[in-house]
Order: structure tokens, then sequence, then C-alpha cells
């Protein structure tokens, strides 16, 4: 249990260090005209190789029978699943919340609704890291090891 903590929370240092990567990246591009899908993306992609970098070196254990190519190809699909599920996060949250809600355009400017729905965004998709990543690419403890 301890360990898991302990993971959790380099997870968390990880995580937190990419979400600025990334936040910084699409609210940044937003502000220079960018259509805050393709910043959302641009954020995202960037924020997902430092993720991978820091993921294995500090956070979880890598499985010896795996190649550093299938590591690597399992992560950018697990990622890509990540990306999908943060885009439909960012249009639901943007597109069908805060563009027909003259009540919340009213509290938010487009750049506020940007950056509240990318945190949404990204609570969500973090849960489905740490499970995914996890449960398809970190290696199995065993029994003796736990003990």
């Amino acid at each position: 249990m301890k360990k898991l903590f302990a993971q959790l929370m380099k997870f968390g240092v990880v995580g937190a260090t990419c979400f600025v990567i990334d936040f910084a990246i699409t609210v940044g591009l937003k502000a220079l005209g960018v259509h805050y899908l393709i910043a959302a993306f641009w954020g995202f992609v960037i924020s997902v190789t430092v993720n991978y970098l820091l993921s294995f070196r500090f956070v979880f254990e890598r499985k010896e029978d795996l190649s550093r190519r299938k590591e690597f190809i399992i992560f950018v699909a697990l990622s890509i699943a990540g990306l999908g599920i943060n885009e439909v996060l960012m249009y639901v949250c943007v597109d069908l919340v805060y563009v027909k809600n003259a009540f919340l355009q009213s509290l938010l400017t487009e750049n506020l609704a940007v950056a509240a729905a990318k945190i949404v965004a990204t609570a969500v998709v973090m849960v489905y890291n740490f499970v995914t990543r996890k449960i398809f690419l970190e290696k199995k403890e065993s029994k003796i090891e736990e003990g």
C-alpha cells in the first residue's frame, strides 16, 4: 500500500509537470489565435512525450519482457485514446456547454472557458492514464516482492 501511495505521489508530480506544459501550450497558442482544439492537440502531444520520458524514469517499473519500441507504441496508443478523451471533453465543455449558455458567457471569457475545460479534461485523462499505464505497461510484482 505504501508503494502504491508513493507511486501515486510520483505520478502526481510528473502529471502536474506535464499539465503545466500542456496547459501553457494550449492557453498560449489560443492567445496567439490558434483554434482551441488545435492548441489543445499540440499541448497534449508535447506533454505526452515529456510524460513518457518522466514516467519510466520516476514512476513505473518497466516490463523486462517488453521492448522499448513496443513499450513506446503501447504508450502512444494509450495516449491517443487519452487525446480522444481530452478533445471530446474540450469540445463538450466549450462548444456544447459554454457557447450555448449565455449565463456562462457572462461569467467567463472564451479563453477562461477553454482554460476551465482544459482542467476538467486533464483530471479525467489523468485517472485514465494512471490506470491504463499500470495495467498495460508496468512490471507486475511477484508475491515474493510484495512480502
